[in-house]
């Protein structure tokens, strides 16, 4: 038997029409380096930013054609040209930036809010709620599912050419750069790395029955202020029989000390017919580094398949969100990453914490249930 040919799709599902005015709020790395760069490649219409310092959304604005200030939040909401307001600001700001879109922004049609949905289940509930109770689309900024290996190795997964999954693991060695905001959270890895992996498994595998997790403080962030979860170990567990592990090593050794760096992330699927090795690039930025996919099965005579490309997560994923976004306000289409999906995300990572501070296997069905 011969494998049938594989269609890897890896680029977003681009509307109809782009023009879409957004709006942003928020200027800080992620915004300036990251959204606005995408967007801009990706041909969407940028119009209007603003921030809690002016000064630093001038000096953004300042690099994309069309780009103006808005001296306020309501200054912004009252621009006609705003359509969908993409918000990145500290999750701690979060709910009530979006509480005055859903109440002002009578232009707004749809909101791209970051991840976390907020700083913990309950107030991600409020944010999906007030949208829904508003009219507001609400898309969650869960961008690794649009790297490219990542939604390559997923139309692996639809396709059925790795067979039943068996075993999947993540093994990241990586030191972020950590946000000055969660000195105040107390908390590090968990909602703010894990939660991009945890959502890719879900993305490919959809929910686990079960959960386990374990943490302990990174040594180097600890020095800087108090938290439990800087290394994290998580287990999930599926009624498939399928188990997957992820490992959030944010320590990696003593690198920044002067030890040698062994830094990346690497994932691999096991399936009854086939396997795919992959490693995701953004570890390295600045540097432009696309992550990558190797895949081979029953049918391949032993061969490994080597797709590459030129892009990368950090910055080109960030168009994906957007657009679907875009799709739904236009055409309808409503977008995988929505609210009520990223709920379940929240609540996974919410499982996660409750399985660290019990010490004990988490039924997530039953989590939800009660949460």
């Amino acid at each position: 038997m011969v494998a049938p040919d594989i269609v890897l799709e890896t680029s977003p599902v681009w509307p109809v029409d782009r023009t879409l005015g957004i709006g942003c709020v928020g200027a800080g790395f992620i915004m300036a380096d990251c959204h606005l760069v995408a967007y801009h490649a990706a041909g969407f219409r940028l119009v209007a930013i603003t921030s809690r310092r002016r000064e630093q959304a001038a000096e953004v604005a300042a690099r994309f054609p069309g780009l103006s200030v808005a001296d306020s939040l309501a200054d912004l909401l009252n621009d006609d040209r705003v359509e969908l307001v993409d918000v990145a600001v500290p999750p701690d700001a979060q709910l009530g930036v979006i509480e005055e879109i859903c109440r002002k922004g009578r232009f707004v049609k749809g909101i791209l809010a970051q991840k976390p949905l907020g700083v913990n289940l309950a107030e991600a509930r409020r944010i999906v709620r007030c949208c829904e109770d508003a009219g507001k689309v609400l898309v969650v900024n869960q961008n690794m599912r649009y790297d490219q290996s990542v939604r390559a190795c997923k139309s692996l997964l639809n396709a059925g050419v790795l067979g039943e999954p068996v075993l999947a693991t993540l093994d990241l060695r990586a030191i972020p750069h950590w946000m000055p905001w969660q000195e105040r959270q107390g908390w590090v890895t968990l909602r703010i790395l894990s939660i991009h992996h945890l959502d890719t498994f879900r993305f490919w595998f959809g929910d686990p029955i079960r959960v386990f997790a374990s943490v302990r403080p990174d040594p180097r962030t600890a020095s800087r202020f108090p938290h439990d979860d800087g290394i994290c170990l998580i287990v999930l567990e599926y009624d498939s029989g399928l188990r997957v592990s992820e490992w959030d090593d944010v320590w990696t050794g003593p690198a920044r000390e002067g030890a040698a760096a062994d830094i990346g992330i690497r994932y691999r699927v096991e399936g009854t017919e086939g396997l795919a090795l992959g490693t995701i690039g953004w570890p390295k930025y600045p540097e432009r580094a696309p992550s990558t996919l190797e895949y081979s099965t029953i049918h391949s005579n032993g061969n490994w398949e080597r797709p590459r490309w030129e892009e990368a997560w950090f910055p080109d994923a960030f168009a994906g969100p957007m657009a679907e976004l875009m799709r739904q306000v236009q055409e309808g289409v409503v977008a995988d990453l929505n609210g009520q999906d990223n709920l379940r995300t929240m609540a996974l990572v919410e499982a996660c914490y409750a399985s660290a501070r019990e010490h004990r296997v988490i039924d997530f069905a039953e989590f939800l249930q009660q949460h």
